[in-house]
């Protein structure tokens, strides 16, 4: 354990890999190489990117790579993918994304799939972050599909989210309906370049403007990404963000409300697990019985197996 952790924080690139790869597996090591590396975190400047499927995120993501890596700046990436129903892999791996920085020493991707546990993927996506910032990289940005839950969920561990759009594609309602509007603090219109854009760009300052003053008014940019445009100023926008959440104390307070949701959301992972456990037990299954029954009302079934779970028999703590 103690050389993988030096291979983090040397930001040597098998042992990076090797970490992110334990964590996946959420064992007792995992946890102990999380615990060990969390006092080094806390310096990288974390970016969330996500949007529908076909929004151009990994191309927008590659030249801002490219872009970051100009101004010597070390860049990871965690992109969350849907996960194949055939071999459980990430769908989108990182062997076709951003090809052209898999040499560079200077940048690590990691996709990871989602295997359908938010819960727990959630928390693997926080610490495959962590292992990334225990490592030294200045940016990590991390990209999901969609503007569902999920996305909401995993977004929440950001310091700035970025929400990707397409004109034509009808995501303006769904963005509305996701509540997304609420967590974003930048808005991209890529594909700028195709009918329609104009009148997405318009639609989204009216929402803006629906949704009052506010200390940040997200901007939203126009991107091409297949012809670099727009990739200057999304960097410009995103360190006047950045700037704005160190000098607002809204960065220290963000980050307060994260890591207050991500214990809440282990915990409820936790219990979840231990509650379906209980749920296994010959016993569980009786007192279902009686309840069919009517020898037995939910209520009471309900508080005796709730004291089952916080306290174990004979009154230790289980």
């Amino acid at each position: 354990m103690e050389d993988l952790i030096k291979g983090v924080r040397h930001r040597d690139r098998r042992s990076i890999a090797r970490a992110i790869t334990l964590i996946e597996g959420a064992s007792d090591e995992a946890e102990a190489l999380a615990e060990a590396l969390y006092p080094h975190t806390g310096k990288a400047y974390v970016v969330g990117v996500t949007g529908p499927p076909g929004a151009g995120k990994s191309t927008l993501l590659n030249r801002l790579i490219t872009h970051l890596r100009g101004e010597g700046l070390t860049v990871g990436v965690i992109a969350v993918d849907p996960t194949s129903p055939f071999s459980g892999g990430a769908l989108l791996g990182d062997r076709v994304r951003m090809t052209e920085h898999a040499l560079d020493e200077g940048v690590f991707i990691r996709s990871m799939g989602t295997r359908g546990h938010l819960g727990g993927l959630a928390a693997a996506t926080q610490d495959a972050v962590r292992v990334l910032d225990a490592a030294g990289f200045d940016i990590i940005l991390v990209e999901t599909v969609g503007v569902g839950q999920t996305e909401l969920t995993i977004m929440e561990l950001a310091d700035t989210v970025v929400l990707v759009l397409t004109p034509g594609a009808g995501d303006i309602v769904q963005v509305w309906k996701a509540g997304i509007m609420e967590i974003a603090d930048l808005f991209l219109v890529n594909k700028a370049d195709r009918d329609g854009a104009r009148k997405l760009i318009a639609d989204l300052e009216e929402m803006l403007d629906l949704a009052g003053k506010k200390a940040w008014r997200p901007p939203v940019i126009p991107t091409v990404a297949t012809e670099r445009r727009g990739i200057d100023e999304l960097w410009r926008q995103l360190q006047r963000h950045r700037t704005h959440l160190r000098e607002s104390g809204e960065g220290a307070t963000r980050r307060l409300r994260h890591l207050r949701r991500e214990v809440r959301g282990r915990m409820e992972y936790r219990l979840r697990q231990r509650l379906s456990e209980l749920m296994l037990e010959p016993a569980f299954r009786e007192d279902l019985d009686r309840l069919h029954r009517r020898e037995e009302v939910p209520h009471r079934l309900v508080r005796k197996w709730l004291a089952r779970l916080f306290v174990g028999e004979g009154g230790e703590s289980s």
